[in-house]
């Protein structure tokens, strides 16, 4: 780190609201041309100096920031008929989407195979009725629409991140690494995250200690000091989706500066068309993901995500951005 940036991130340190990490900013290889096509052109991006939560929203924020307010998040509604045509009149009910492990093998490229729209699924009852999250206060919020961290980061003083600040930030420091911690998996047969061992979606091994969700901090923290920035759960970003990055990698003199991503209307479904419902990037990966299907627990890693949808492997993490210093 140079002189410059040294002194850049011990003013972003010393304002450091509680709770959260200086991220120093700078110019970084965004993306990656070595895995799924929708990380690619790797290109250079330049973001802000920020501040972002050390851990995703746990349970316990979550449930202050309800109390305080009364919100009631968007698995908690009624579905509007019109944005489902052709939907089940039964199922358009308060519900989020509930991850089951199967019997045995199916067809993974089926996600209905493990997905089931679980009527009465929210934040209180992430698997369910009959769930809670009494003894889960430190582990993240789940089943939380697009709306509802908006809502969240408002009531807090706070942001979301665009994509470009998130996976700086989950970067830690270390120029194009596969891994948020290195190159390897799991170095010296350590387990770095809350992912997925064995054969997905009918057998979890759960060797790194848990099968479904963690309590934050579980794993030691990234080069910046940020817990769980791959597996456990999937975070929301502000960028709307697109197949592949809006960038030009032949162009390392013009690093755009904080990008916002693409237009809305290029973030609908295609598979969908009857169903116009936008979609955000959501990164990080989470528990689901193993090596034998969506090895998306890594930095470069992006997915879609409906704006509506509340599922059991997807929170978010807030920061706050500080203008008076930028890259």
């Amino acid at each position: 780190m140079g002189r410059e940036a040294a002194g850049r991130m011990a003013t972003l340190e010393s304002r450091a609201p509680a709770g959260m990490v200086a991220i120093p900013g700078g110019t970084f290889l965004m993306g990656s041309d070595r895995h799924y096509p929708e990380e690619r052109p790797a290109h250079a991006v330049r973001v802000s100096g920020f501040w972002m939560d050390r851990t995703a929203v746990t349970n316990a924020e979550f449930a202050r920031f309800v109390a305080a307010t009364g919100h009631v998040t968007v698995a908690e509604r009624p579905l509007d008929p019109a944005m489902y045509p052709g939907a089940d009149p039964l199922m358009l009910v308060p519900g989020a989407l509930v991850f089951r492990m199967t019997e045995g093998p199916v067809d993974t490229r089926d996600m209905t195979n493990w997905w089931h729209w679980t009527p009465g699924a929210n934040w209180r009852q992430p698997e369910g009725p009959g769930s809670t999250v009494e003894g889960r206060e430190a582990h993240p919020v789940v089943q939380i629409a697009f709306e509802d961290a908006e809502a969240y980061a408002r009531w807090a003083g706070k942001e979301l991140p665009t994509e470009a600040e998130w996976e700086f930030a989950a970067r830690g420091g270390l120029e194009a690494a596969e891994f948020v911690w290195g190159e390897e998996l799991t170095p010296d047969g350590v387990h770095m995250a809350n992912t997925w061992q064995g054969p997905f979606p009918w057998r979890n091994f759960a060797a790194d200690g848990f099968e479904r969700t963690a309590p934050v901090g579980s794993y030691p923290p990234n080069g910046y000091g940020l817990s769980d920035m791959a597996g456990n759960v999937w975070e929301w970003t502000t960028d709307w989706w697109s197949t592949r990055h809006e960038a030009d990698p032949t162009k390392p003199c013009c690093a755009p500066l904080d990008p916002r991503g693409p237009r809305m209307e290029f973030s609908y479904d295609p598979a969908q068309p009857a169903i116009r419902i936008p979609r955000k990037v959501v990164k990080g990966g989470s528990f689901l993901c193993a090596p034998s299907y969506c090895r998306r627990y890594r930095p470069a890693a992006r997915h879609a995500q409906m704006v509506d949808t509340g599922m059991s492997h997807i929170g978010f993490r807030c920061i706050r951005r500080d203008v008076s210093n930028q890259a």
